[in-house]
This record gives C-alpha cells, sequence and structure tokens, in this order.
C-alpha cells in the first residue's frame, strides 16, 4: 500500500471504461456533448438543489478561479496554514483573483475555527483603505491534516462569514471521504451548512484530469465560464465525468 498521495494510484477502471467507451464517434466540443449536457441534471440531483456545475481539469484550477470569482483583487481569503491553496498552488489563487492576499490560520488539527475567524474578523478593519478587504473563508474537505470538518463546524463558520459579508469556499479534495467518514449526504455539509461554492475533488476519487467547480449560489457564476476561458481551464469536456454520466 502507497500512503504518500491521495492520487499515487491509478484510474478507477469503472471511469476508465466508460471512457473508452465514449470514445467512439463524433461529439461536439467545449460542453456541447450529451454528456456534458447532463451534468447541470446529475450535480443538482446529487447536491438535491439547482447548481451551476463547471468542469476543468485540476484541483487547483479548480480553487483558484472559484476564488477569482468571490473575492476582489484587494480581497482577503482566509485559510488555514496548512491548505493547499497555501502550500501547494504556486500563487495560483493569488494570480487568478489578481492579487487577493491569503490570510493564514496555524489553529489545531489543522481546521479552521470559527471563534477564531470571528476574533480576526473583528480587527481586520473593513472599509479602511489602508487593509485588503475580507472577501472570503477557504476550508479543506476533509483536512490536510487528515481531519474532517463537521456539519455543526461548518456551519458555524459560514455564520461567521455571513455576518461579515464573507463567502464560504470548499476545498473538496477529500469530498468523499468526509461524506463517508460523517454519514452524511453531499448537500448536508455544502449548501445546507452554508457553503456557496464547492471544488468537488474528482481526481483524488480515482477520475481522470477530472475536476468541477460547483456553485450554490449561482449568482457567484455569472461570469465564471469566461475566468474559467481566460485561464485555460475550458477544456474538451466530453472526457470529463464520463464514468458518472
Amino acid at each position: 500500500m502507497n500512503f504518500c498521495s491521495d492520487n499515487v494510484t491509478g484510474i478507477a477502471p469503472e471511469i476508465l471504461a466508460a471512457i473508452a467507451s465514449a470514445n467512439a464517434g463524433a461529439a461536439m466540443p467545449y460542453g456541447n456533448d450529451d454528456i456534458t449536457q447532463r451534468l447541470q441534471t446529475q450535480f443538482s440531483d446529487l447536491f438535491e438543489t439547482p447548481v451551476a456545475v463547471f468542469p476543468v481539469a485540476t484541483g487547483s484550477a479548480a480553487n483558484a478561479i472559484a476564488l477569482s470569482a468571490i473575492s476582489p483583487v484587494y480581497g482577503a481569503i482566509y485559510c488555514h496554514s496548512d491548505a493547499h491553496i497555501h502550500v501547494d498552488e504556486c500563487g495560483a489563487p493569488e494570480f487568478f483573483t489578481g492579487g487577493a492576499k491569503l490570510v493564514t490560520r496555524s489553529t489545531p488539527n489543522g481546521k479552521l475555527t470559527a471563534d477564531d475567524l470571528a476574533a480576526v474578523l473583528a480587527k481586520a478593519g473593513a472599509g479602511v483603505v489602508h487593509h485588503v478587504q475580507p472577501a472570503a473563508i477557504s476550508l479543506t474537505q476533509a483536512t490536510e491534516a487528515g481531519t474532517v470538518y463537521s456539519r455543526s463546524e461548518v456551519a458555524a463558520i459560514a455564520q461567521v462569514a455571513q455576518s461579515h459579508g464573507l463567502k464560504l469556499h470548499m476545498d473538496g479534495a477529500r469530498f468523499a471521504n468526509a461524506i463517508v467518514s460523517l454519514g452524511c449526504s453531499p448537500a448536508d455539509i455544502t449548501w445546507r451548512s452554508g457553503v456557496d461554492v464547492l471544488s468537488f475533488g474528482a481526481t483524488k476519487n480515482g477520475a481522470m484530469a477530472a475536476e468541477a467547480v460547483v456553485f450554490f449560489d449561482r449568482d457567484l457564476a455569472k461570469d465564471f465560464e469566461y475566468r474559467r476561458k481566460r485561464g485555460g481551464a475550458f477544456v474538451l469536456e466530453n472526457a470529463l465525468f464520463v464514468g458518472s454520466a
């Protein structure tokens, strides 16, 4: 067994077989094929609410471009000091947001806490021209430490975010693992708990170059297709998520 990373193993056989099966005949690219057209319905069914979903090729693209949709260039994005967006994405969030600042917190067990965030935001200088302006919070589910945010923990952080006018992003790098661990539905740990946008986390669960950004607040997605295209992440989508089609 090799536990050095989430994605050292190969593609799930079921997904690989589905891709091979779909690789026949002609299909329109850039989301105009039948398989990609079904994604909106499938993801809406999965999360039990209408969503706007955008396939991209990598988790870093999903995180960085999602954050660009919820933070201005002068914004502050609060995350854990061990978060992938801070440690392992080579400045992509800062690049795609146009200069937003990642503000890190070194709270225990790899998890942000509502109390700590509330204390930080109370002194963040909202409305003061000399400071970056609080814009978003990003949680990793499950975390880089292997810990999991409970539904109540996510809801408490969401309440802090909402009270300060921030949006809540979830990096679902290990989202499926968290769902199994918590024994809850995907809806329970996302929009029902106050999450605005999710990086879905397919690659670490056996997919092939497949990620997605899922907007629960669909108003936030109004210009996302342009951000995705500009970011070089508008892919030939008919190969993405075919294993679940």
